[in-house]
């Protein structure tokens, strides 16, 4: 299937750290994507980028998708979750010391930049591909239950660490991915 021009345009005309922002100030998004983080070990970056492309009918195309996954892992596991673990470790300390609380507030803004980075190059890896190498497609099936995309988007094979018999035991982690896709308007413009 051709790639859809209309929706690529709309792709490029949201920056993805934009629609990061909006999407996680609505309701039940924020402690969705906590718990998708915490509880299921979730990047929260990636399953953002997913939304993002979903929501102008595009998705990530797999083979394309796995290097690249695999980079921004590291740059989440190796920077921005070292910034997170400082933050979270620092609270109890920050209650009780100003100094502290400083810079704990220093390094959670640190983690917010880390995390923008990461949208970043996301966001880069799908826009700027060479045009023998595309790395997005429209969306191949259209589902009433965005939930359900999400989910195959994040888990690729039964091989993955987070894989789709460990998923099905945690009906949390669903419920979060059903919060945050409820909040989705998807194909907005782009039909």
């Amino acid at each position: 299937m051709t790639l859809d021009s209309t929706r690529l345009q709309r792709l490029q005309q949201t920056p993805l750290w934009d629609f990061a922002l909006t999407l996680y100030a609505k309701p039940g998004v924020e402690a969705a994507c906590l718990t998708l983080q915490d509880d299921a070990g979730l990047d929260v970056c990636e399953v953002l980028f997913h939304c993002w492309l979903y929501s102008s009918g595009l998705e990530a195309i797999p083979a394309a998708l796995k290097r690249e996954r695999e980079q921004r892992r590291l740059w989440q596991c190796n920077v921005t979750a070292v910034l997170r673990g400082l933050r979270r470790d620092l609270k109890a300390m920050a209650a009780t010391s100003e100094s502290v609380k400083a810079l704990r507030s220093t390094i959670k803004q640190a983690e917010l930049m880390a995390e923008r980075e990461n949208l970043q190059r996301w966001q880069m890896w799908a826009l700027e591909a060479s045009d023998n190498k595309e790395r997005v497609a429209n969306v191949a099936e259209k589902t009433s239950d965005a939930s359900k995309w999400l989910r195959k988007q994040l888990v690729i094979s039964p091989h993955d660490s987070l894989s789709e018999n460990r998923l099905k035991q945690l009906p949390t982690w669903l419920k979060s991915l059903q919060t945050l896709t409820c909040q989705l308007d998807p194909y907005q413009g782009a039909r």
